[in-house]
């Protein structure tokens, strides 16, 4: 019966896993604490991934309370994150870690 059951779960997952690899893709990279765009431009009402790349040698936290994420991004690798679907606006993140340099904002339109 548990093996069944397990099958079950994992087919009913993988509607979901193979419609998170449809999304729309953009990346940020994090460079002398500061991101690259800092500006972002993504469409509306859509869901999208956001890769993070740290090409910093101490880590960074990718954080938004506009639209609610938070991933800490250690030296040399790449965070994905999940956002949207968002309405049309503008959107601020930061680096939690480095509010002096690390900030970005997000236009949904």
């Amino acid at each position: 019966m548990k093996p069944l059951l397990l099958l079950a779960l994992g087919l009913g997952l993988a509607p979901l896993s193979a419609a998170a690899d449809n999304l729309p893709e953009y990346t940020l990279v994090i460079h002398d604490h500061a991101y690259l765009p800092a500006t972002l431009r993504v469409p509306a009402n859509t869901q999208f991934k956001l890769h993070v790349r740290n090409e910093d040698t101490v880590p960074s936290e990718f954080e938004s309370n506009d639209f609610n994420r938070e991933q800490i991004v250690l030296p040399g690798t790449t965070a994905t994150v999940y956002i949207g679907p968002l309405d049309k606006g503008r959107y601020t993140f930061f680096d939690d870690f480095h509010r002096g340099s690390g900030h970005g904002v997000l236009i949904v339109q």
